[in-house]
């Protein structure tokens, strides 16, 4: 695997979770074309393949775009023919369950090269961008599934510490936010596969802009799709779940993963300020 080495004079496009999602996967490549960010300036921290019908186009999207990927549990659980997707839901609750679908219809859709592919994808990828250390994961720091969210202050500070780091971007919780924190930033883009939960069916991603002196800004964009396309392409598939509901209605199927501070946000809109890193740490 090349080191990744953005360009601090371009800005970085990052977003997660394209969840077999092939039109959101397309729109979001749509987005770096207009935007003009080449993929050596392009991250996605994982999730390729999820809850949606097109999990060896999106993947296979994602392989001849060239852009830097974090391994995540769907693709760890692919690449080892695992019998579930490691997601990390509590056993026996509805998103547990509801999993099963999707991965059981995922698995032997994804060929062989591509599960290979998915393995030797890195578990976290250390960087530096305008000369400011950042860290991509999945999930946790030491944990690929761990869902880490913005109201997780306590967790997002002890693993900056351990990290050493100025910023950690990650994934995995499907819900876009920044942080700062004492000690550093906390960043996630989202995910482009699947609603935030906020009621509304465009999903996310996140830019990362560095000015002439280095000071960056992180900022937070909705993506639009063609919703309709992706709930059809469900529909024909058979996976007429709660899952393609959700991209219809922008609510998750269920709030079994969210603390109480996300779960009071459910059908809100999300407003995320855009965020300065300039406060590296010495």
């Amino acid at each position: 695997m090349m080191p990744f080495t953005p360009d601090a004079s371009r800005p970085m496009l990052i977003f997660g979770g394209p969840y077999s999602n092939l039109a959101a996967t397309q729109a979001i490549q749509n987005v770096s074309k207009q935007l003009q960010i080449p993929s050596g300036n392009i991250l996605c921290t994982g999730d390729i393949v999820a809850y949606c019908a097109s999990a060896q186009e999106t993947t296979d999207l994602i392989r001849d775009w060239g852009i830097t990927v974090v391994q995540g549990n769907c693709e760890e659980s692919l690449a080892n023919n695992a019998n579930d997707c490691g997601c990390g839901f509590n056993t026996g609750s509805t998103c547990d369950l509801l999993s099963a679908g999707w991965f059981n219809y995922a698995k032997p859709k994804v060929n062989t090269q591509a599960k290979q592919w998915m393995g030797e994808l890195p578990l976290n990828i250390e960087f530096e961008y305008a000369k400011t250390k950042m860290l991509a994961i999945h999930g946790g720091l030491n944990s690929i599934n761990q869902f880490v969210f913005a109201s997780d202050d306590i967790t997002m500070e002890q693993q900056l510490n351990e990290a050493a780091v100025d910023v950690i971007i990650g994934g995995h919780c499907g819900l876009p936010f920044g942080q700062q924190l004492s000690n550093g930033f906390w960043l996630n883009a989202g995910v482009i596969g699947m609603p935030a939960n906020n009621g509304q069916t465009d999903t996310w991603y996140m830019l990362l802009t560095a000015d002439a002196d280095g000071h960056i800004t992180a900022s937070w964009h909705i993506l639009e799709y063609d919703v309709a396309d992706s709930i059809h392409k469900m529909q024909q598939a058979g996976l007429n779940t709660p899952y393609a509901e959700a991209l219809k209605t922008g609510l998750w199927p269920s709030t079994d993963i969210l603390p109480n501070a996300e779960t009071s946000a459910t059908g809100h809109t999300i407003n995320i300020p855009n965020l300065q890193l300039n406060s590296p740490i010495a």
